[in-house]
Parts: structure tokens; C-alpha cells; sequence
């Protein structure tokens, strides 16, 4: 046997996932080395304290132990490499390579044992499972329940979430809590974050619409604790990649918005934005926990003991100054958007363009491939806005107003972004095709039916003008007669020489009769159209109240409002009208009055 051992296609999990590469055993260490993060797991010879062979998912594996409590785990053995692995670890390890049967019983009641950084769940002493203490995220304890949430790996398609565990009361040591006591061994082990100390300062109740609810917002040295009357979350500022200061619409309200990577997680969901809403008008007076030299010396003068004003400016500037990394991007107009049919606001902004707030979503410029301005699907008087990402990705935020497009049509050309459908911006306001976009010279259906239609109906009325119809309108009857003529089923075929002039005398008595229906048509007409009629030669109809009034008032209300237009007049007047007292109402129509003695009626 040789110095050392090798095996491709070894693989060895992390968080859920499984990375493959290469092991090698050799006299003075063992070395695995990742062939997708390239790291490398170096384990000294002397450290090797213990050595187990099992069935495994992938086959067979080795699960090793070392003196210093860490475990190590790699499958992807075949069944003929048991024997010289055992007798190289006898002869290279002195450590013997014991085989071990894996539960597989599917009980879910067993013995939970902690063996320095590993749980394992075991029945009739074998092993059905165990949990690497350092995936732990959270340890909620209940009643007779404790609850363990894991830290996520992005890479995975599936991932473990929580695990539960009903711990039974004990009736041997009732001093202890047998639930506190597993919490305990498994916070000693867990990447847990845990508040140790006094918070820096705490904001009470603060509004936040994803994850929504109402949050107490504790700020410590190296992270920011949320806690909620239902969930918790505790957030490393490594995690905090932008931040984020922009108004809302009505000018009245703030947005503060932190970028986060990885996100907190709720089940299933995944937050990468947390986004808080602040009044305008709100202001707090803010002391910090520490003493004014411990302020100076970690925040160099950005932050005070002692500050006060608004509530945005205050959390903004905390969390700036424990985030020296990031920089407060901040956008001073918005645009009222739809996206995945819901209503926010997307704010172009120095370096990219952020929409909040259902879904947010931040996109940068340098990950922008082009943009494309296109026409509404309902109607004109908005238009979409798409966004296409260099990954293939398209947001698309639909149904804004026609008056934006000049503003936002400025702004990506000032950026220098890649506009898709670019064309003349100069005269394309007031047209209806100027957010047309590639799909403009695809064939419309429903177009060209109406089109079809209506030469249709021109073909019949001239038609009917050189039958000598009228002029004023049409017998939609006799459509319908040609209609039914031309799809009669049971008609026989009239271009045969025996029955073509039969044909032809039936034609002719049935446009006799069409004839005849439309002028007795007409005739029940003619008396509603003559009661229309009326003598231009009477007299007129006298003026109104208000007519007169106004008639009288006209140039006065010009001369108190210059340039006014006359529809405004209109307006004007009716408001004057209806303030006007009741004696001025009563002449004005005592002057009507004498109109109608006079003979003035119509």
C-alpha cells in the first residue's frame, strides 16, 4: 500500500448542499478540497481521534471525529474501498474504522444526544439523524417544545427550515426544566446570534410594510434586533448592502428602505428589502446607551448622546453610522406605477432605480441590458415602462400617466441606457402611437373588422340612393334580405338556362316589395319628423332669469378676471348665480315677465 490514498468525486455536505471534489489520505494529514468554492479542509494525522464507515445516500460514507470536537462527513465511497481505507487508518491513524448501521425505521421517537457540535436523534442506538449545532439560527422554546430554525443556502432547491422537538416533563430532577436544559446545550453549539448587553437605543412601534406589521427596532453594536408580537429577527450589519431615504407621493410621508443580502426569512419567504414608513411630522428626542467619550470614539462625531427631530432622520442616521460601508441613496421624485398588479412607486434614482413597495424591487444600471417605452394595454392615456436585465430578466411597470414620459424619457436618456424603440421625442406627446413599440406593424383583427364593417354599411347606403331611396336614411331590412338570400340552404341553383327567367321575375316582384315596405316606412315618419318643424318666422322665445342676469354681467366678470376663457365664464357666472340674494333672483324674472306681456312668447 502507498503513501497516500486519492478519490474523485467525493462530496461533502454543506447546509443542505452537496459539493463534490477530491480526498486524499496521506501519512500526515487528511485534505479535501472543494471543487466548487475551491476551499480546502486540512485535518492533522494526530488530530484523529475516531472513524466510522456507514450507508449513505450516495453510497457509503466516512464520518470522522478530532480531538478538538469537529465533525467531518464525505460520501461517495464505493463498497470495495472499505477495505483499504480501514487498513490504511490502522497502519497510518492507529484508528480503526468501525461500520455503522444508520435507523431507518422511520420513528419519530427516539434519544437526543449531544456529542460536542453535533445532534444526533437516535433509536435503539443507532443513529437516524443528526444536525451540525453550527446550521442553528434560532432555539424558540414552548411549553414541552423546543423549535430549531436553520440558516439557508441559496444554492439549495430544497431546504430544511425548522425541526421540532416535544420534550417530554421529567419526574426525576424537578429542579430542572428539561426544555431549558436542551435549549441550553443547543445554544452552546448554535451560530445563534444572542443580545448580550444593553442596546445602543431602541425605536418603539415603528410602521414596516415588509415584513408587515408593527416592529420594536433594537439597535446593537453588531446588529439590528426586530421583534414583533409574533416574529423575531436579528440582522448582522454584514447582511445590509444600500440603504435607502425616499419620499412618498403626497409629500407628507418617508420611506426608508434597507437592501439585505442574505434576507430574513419568515417559512417559506424571503425578505432582501425591509422597508419602514415614517411620518414626516413624527419627532423623537433620542439618547444613547453609552457614555459621551464611548460615542465619540466609535462614531468620530457622526452621531451625539443626546439628538432630537424627526423619526426618519434619526433611525437614517444611526443606521449610516453603524453601516459605514453603505452610502443613503435618496430619490426626490416618484412615479405612480403597476407592477405584478400592484400599486407603488418607482423612484429613479442617481445609480439605478428602486420600486417600492409589493414587490420591491432595486435594479442598477449596470445590470440594465436596455429599456423600452410601450403602449398601454387599455388605453392612451398611460403607457408601460419595461426594463430588461443583461440576465434575461423583464420588469415591466404598467399604467403611468401620459405627463410622465417627457421627465422619464429625459432622465434614461441622460443615464445613456439603451432605449429599445428609440424614435423622435419632439411632437410624440400628443400621439396616440408614441409608446409603440416593436408590435406595432403586427395585423389587428379587430381593426380591420371594424373597417370591413363600416365599408360595408357605405356600400349600402349607395345602394340604396341609386334604387332611388332617400337620402336620409336606410331600410336595414332589406341587408338582412340579401343576408338570407345569399345563405339560403334550400334555394336551388339559378344559374341554370331553364330557370334563369323565372328567376328573374321573382328577383324583380321582390324589389317591388322591398320598394314598397320602405316608403310605407317613410310615411309612418314623416309625422314625427314634421312635429320637429318650426315656423322661423315667429317670434322668439324670451330670455331666462339667468340670461338676462348674465347678458348684463358678461363684461363685468371679464374685467374682474382677465383672460379668462369662456368656458370659465360660464363657471364663473353659475357660481355668482347661485349666491346672487333672492331680490336680485326676483327682478331678473320680473323682467322676464314683462317679456312674456309684451308678446315675446314663442
Amino acid at each position: 500500500m502507498g503513501d497516500t490514498l486519492e478519490f474523485n468525486e467525493i462530496y461533502q455536505e454543506v447546509k443542505g448542499s452537496w459539493n463534490d471534489g477530491r480526498l486524499r489520505f496521506s501519512k500526515q494529514n487528511v485534505v479535501y478540497k472543494s471543487s466548487k468554492t475551491g476551499k480546502v479542509d486540512s485535518i492533522p494525522a494526530g488530530e484523529l481521534n475516531m472513524a466510522q464507515w456507514r450507508r449513505v445516500c450516495l453510497g457509503h460514507g466516512i464520518k470522522l471525529g478530532t480531538s478538538t470536537g469537529h465533525i467531518y462527513k464525505y460520501d461517495g465511497f464505493r463498497d470495495t474501498d472499505f477495505e483499504k481505507i480501514s487498513e490504511f487508518f490502522k497502519t497510518n491513524y492507529k484508528v480503526e474504522l468501525a461500520e455503522k448501521d444508520m435507523c431507518v425505521k422511520g420513528w419519530n421517537w427516539g434519544t437526543a444526544k449531544f456529542s460536542g457540535p453535533l445532534l444526533s436523534f437516535d433509536i435503539n442506538d443507532n443513529t437516524a439523524f443528526e444536525i451540525p449545532l453550527s446550521n442553528v439560527s434560532q432555539c424558540a422554546t414552548g411549553k414541552n417544545e423546543v423549535t430549531l430554525e436553520f440558516h439557508q443556502n441559496d444554492d439549495t432547491e430544497v431546504s430544511l427550515m425548522e425541526v421540532r422537538f416535544y420534550v417530554p416533563p421529567s419526574q426525576s430532577d424537578e429542579r430542572q426544566d428539561p426544555v431549558e436544559a436542551f435549549a441550553q446545550n443547543v445554544l452552546s453549539k448554535a451560530d445563534v446570534i444572542q443580545a448580550t448587553g444593553d442596546a445602543v437605543c431602541i425605536f418603539k412601534e415603528l410602521q414596516c410594510l415588509t415584513p408587515r406589521g408593527r416592529y420594536d427596532i433594537r439597535i446593537y453594536p453588531t446588529f439590528l434586533h426586530l421583534h414583533g408580537k409574533t416574529f423575531d429577527y436579528k440582522i448582522p450589519y454584514t447582511t445590509v448592502l444600500r440603504l435607502f431615504l425616499l419620499p412618498h407621493k403626497d409629500q407628507r410621508q418617508m420611506f426608508f428602505v434597507i437592501s439585505l443580502d442574505p434576507p430574513i426569512k419568515q417559512g417559506q419567504t424571503r425578505y432582501h428589502f425591509l422597508i419602514l414608513l415614517f411620518s414626516k411630522e413624527e419627532d423623537i428626542n433620542l439618547t444613547l446607551n453609552m457614555s459621551e467619550e464611548d460615542v465619540e470614539r466609535r462614531f468620530e462625531g457622526k452621531l451625539s448622546k443626546n439628538m432630537s427631530g424627526s423619526l426618519y432622520e434619526m433611525v437614517s442616521r444611526v443606521m449610516k453610522a453603524l453601516v459605514p460601508s453603505t452610502n443613503i441613496h435618496s430619490g426626490a421624485q416618484c412615479i405612480t406605477c403597476s407592477y405584478k398588479a400592484s400599486s407603488g412607486l418607482l423612484y429613479p434614482l442617481e445609480r439605478g432605480f428602486i420600486y417600492v413597495h409589493k414587490p420591491p424591487v432595486h435594479l442598477r444600471f449596470e445590470e440594465i441590458s436596455c429599456v423600452n417605452f410601450a403602449r398601454g394595454t387599455t388605453t392612451t392615456r398611460s403607457f408601460d415602462f419595461e426594463i430588461e436585465t443583461k440576465q434575461g430578466n423583464q420588469y415591466t411597470f404598467s399604467s403611468i400617466e401620459r405627463e410622465e414620459y417627457g421627465k422619464l424619457f429625459d432622465f434614461v436618456n441622460a443615464k445613456k441606457l439603451n432605449i429599445k424603440n428609440r424614435g423622435f421625442k419632439e411632437g410624440m406627446k400628443g400621439k396616440i402611437d408614441e409608446y409603440s413599440d416593436s408590435d406595432d406593424d403586427q395585423h389587428d383583427a379587430y381593426l380591420e373588422r371594424m373597417k370591413a364593417e363600416g365599408k360595408i354599411r357605405e356600400e349600402g347606403n349607395d345602394s340604396d340612393d341609386s334604387d332611388g331611396g332617400s337620402d336620409e336614411s336606410f331600410n336595414p331590412g332589406e341587408e338582412d334580405d340579401d343576408i338570407a338570400e345569399e345563405y339560403d340552404s334550400n334555394a336551388s341553383a339559378s344559374d341554370s338556362s331553364d330557370e334563369g327567367s323565372e328567376s328573374e321575375d321573382e328577383s324583380a316582384k321582390k324589389k317591388k316589395a322591398k320598394k314598397a315596405k320602405v316608403v310605407k316606412e317613410k310615411k309612418e315618419k314623416k309625422p314625427r319628423k314634421e312635429k320637429k318643424q318650426k315656423d322661423t318666422g315667429g317670434p322668439k322665445r324670451p330670455m331666462s332669469a339667468y340670461m338676462l342676469w348674465l347678458n348684463s354681467s358678461r363684461e363685468r366678470i371679464k374685467a374682474d378676471n382677465p383672460g379668462i376663457s369662456i368656458t370659465e365664464i360660464s363657471k364663473k357666472a353659475g357660481e355668482m348665480w347661485r349666491q346672487l340674494g333672492k331680490d336680485e333672483k326676483e327682478l331678473c324674472k320680473g323682467k322676464t315677465e314683462l317679456l312674456h306681456a309684451a308678446g315675446f312668447n314663442s
